[in-house]
């Protein structure tokens, strides 16, 4: 299951203010061997969220999202995810009794309408001011206020998918080629990518002080000695020279 991060609000893209979910969300999944497959920012324009929900909400992706669930006119992620889906916003009972029993008769006329979900969905319980967030299908919708939401991902994950662990790549090996280019070994990297679908390889070059590339496969170890040794092979037939470390003075 590759697992997504939809991160909402203009404020975000105008600069106000600077995310924290995302690196949050690494930390939390990196506790269960998890990590992200996708991340997307993207503003509070009507438009816009329909454009990237339908992206995401036609795939198996777990995903998890922030911002938007209020009851603001510039909150739209509950309407647009009404509207992707052709289903109708409704007083969903569970959210309206959430709401009802934290604000009593001021939940009228206004703070209730956070109980308007759409159709068929599952309420996310908040701790803080009873104001839930929601799941539709495997997308888990949660403000932007990091108290409430974090605690929220505990929850979803604790709850909806408590046997999902440890599928990150289970090793990584790194090596560093000093002053190489990433041309000279393009035909050794095409090979590994093509022999071994599995493992995850980048290379990074990096310029400055001491130019080099920073090569990295991960996956399964076995496979990663298979990869690492070919890979070996064309540095020393290219005469380059590679190190397990890389001395930054």
């Amino acid at each position: 299951m590759n697992i997504g991060a939809l991160i909402i609000g203009d404020e975000l893209l105008s600069g106000k203010r600077q995310d924290q979910h995302f690196n949050h969300l690494q930390s939390v999944l990196a506790e269960r061997g998890l990590e992200l497959s996708w991340t997307i920012i993207v503003g509070d324009e009507q438009e816009q969220l329909e454009r990237f929900l339908a992206f995401s909400l036609a795939t198996d992706d777990l995903v998890f999202s922030f911002g938007g669930i209020g009851a603001t006119p510039d909150d739209r992620t509950r309407q647009a995810v009404a509207k992707v889906n052709d289903v109708d916003l409704y007083p969903h009972p569970e959210a309206v009794s959430e709401i009802e029993n934290q604000f009593g008769e001021h939940a009228y006329p206004n703070r209730i309408l956070m109980g308007y979900l759409p159709f068929g969905s599952r309420i996310i319980p908040n701790t803080i001011n009873r104001v839930p967030g929601f799941s539709f299908s495997n997308h888990h919708f949660m403000p932007g206020f990091p108290e409430m939401s974090w605690p929220m991902i505990q929850w979803v994950l604790d709850n909806h998918y408590p046997n999902l662990k440890d599928t990150a790549p289970q090793d990584e090996q790194i090596i560093y080629v000093l002053n190489g280019r990433e041309s000279d070994l393009l035909p050794v990297m095409t090979k590994i990518d093509k022999d071994y679908p599995l493992l995850r390889l980048s290379s990074l070059p990096h310029l400055g002080k001491t130019p080099h590339i920073e090569f990295s496969l991960r996956g399964d170890t076995d496979q990663i000695a298979q990869a690492m040794s070919l890979l070996k092979t064309a540095i020393n037939k290219n005469n380059l020279s590679w190190s397990n470390h890389l001395d930054k003075k």
